[in-house]
């Protein structure tokens, strides 16, 4: 269980982060190589993008 800290934070954005943390943690679980960024709007995760490189063998 995921204590309140005690600075304060809105319960509601406590959510949208456990929340984001989530997707990203799902995009790293599922991401072999590659990278992950992270756009943040007006003190929200607004979109997480993944960039995937296959990696191919040669002949």
């Amino acid at each position: 269980m995921n204590a309140v800290p005690s600075s304060g934070i809105r319960p509601d954005k406590l959510k949208h982060v456990e929340e984001s943390l989530a997707n990203i943690r799902e995009a790293l679980l599922s991401l072999r190589y590659g990278s992950i960024a992270i756009t943040i709007h007006e003190d929200r995760i607004v979109q997480i993008d993944v960039t995937e490189k296959k990696r191919l063998k040669p002949n």
